[in-house]
């Protein structure tokens, strides 16, 4: 694809390692970044442990010191990946979860993002030179969203909310017509008039889609981007 378009077919990849050890984890991002370097692609990596449950690893009982990356940790992946291109951002640990837990439950820190700056700016005399992920962003409070913002952050991982909006658009859609999804013919307009124009998938899948993008429209406001 890029040899005929000169551009990738997709802009980043997302390359999850967290659970490896820290070098190792460095280490196989290092190898992906250059070849993705010859397209053009962006790397996300993910260091640190995300709480909550996902894909079958499930965080939810480790310590919680352990959900915070250092500003040691993060230079380490800065020191490692920069000399190879520029076209990396960094998905590093400040209290972030998997899913949506009760208010008090989940302790973000995004002030720690703005210590992670500090830290390599104060090596390479720069402002700012991290550009950084807010993975684990569902539901995240708005102020945390913006500190985040502040302080280097590019892109906010959003899943978790995302499907729910999805689900939410298919639930509305039945509770406002469930009488016309009883069966195939049927319904208040008469016991003879079909019912297909409802139960299409088409149907409930375009209000599953228009819910998910309202969502998605909120978040690329939040990042202010729209």
């Amino acid at each position: 694809f890029f040899s005929v378009k000169g551009e990738p077919l997709f802009s980043s990849h997302m390359l999850d390692l967290s659970e490896e050890p820290h070098e190792e984890n460095i280490g196989i991002c290092a190898k992906y970044l250059e070849r993705m370097a010859k397209v053009n692609l962006i790397l996300e990596i993910e260091i640190g442990l995300t709480g909550g449950v996902e894909d079958g690893v499930d965080n939810s009982g480790v310590a919680k010191d352990k959900l915070y990356s250092t500003p040691e940790e993060v230079w380490q992946v800065y020191e490692t990946l920069a000399p190879i291109s520029e076209k990396f951002t960094i998905a590093a640990a400040f209290g972030n979860v998997h899913g949506v837990y009760k208010a008090g439950n989940v302790v973000l820190r995004p002030e720690l993002l703005g210590s992670f700056q500090v830290h390599a700016g104060n090596i390479l005399q720069s402002t700012k030179p991290l550009n950084f992920v807010f993975h684990g962003g569902s539901g995240s409070e708005k102020e945390k969203i913006d500190e985040g913002l502040s302080h280097g952050v590019v892109k906010m991982n959003v899943d978790t909310d995302t499907q729910w909006a999805y689900w939410a658009g298919i639930k509305d859609f039945y509770e406002d017509n469930e009488l016309f999804l009883q069966g195939q013919i049927g319904n208040p307009k008469g016991l003879d008039k079909p019912n297909k124009s409802f139960y299409d998938p088409r149907k409930w899948n375009r209000e599953a889609e228009v819910s998910m993008t309202s969502r998605v429209t909120e978040s690329c406001k939040d990042l202010k981007n729209v």
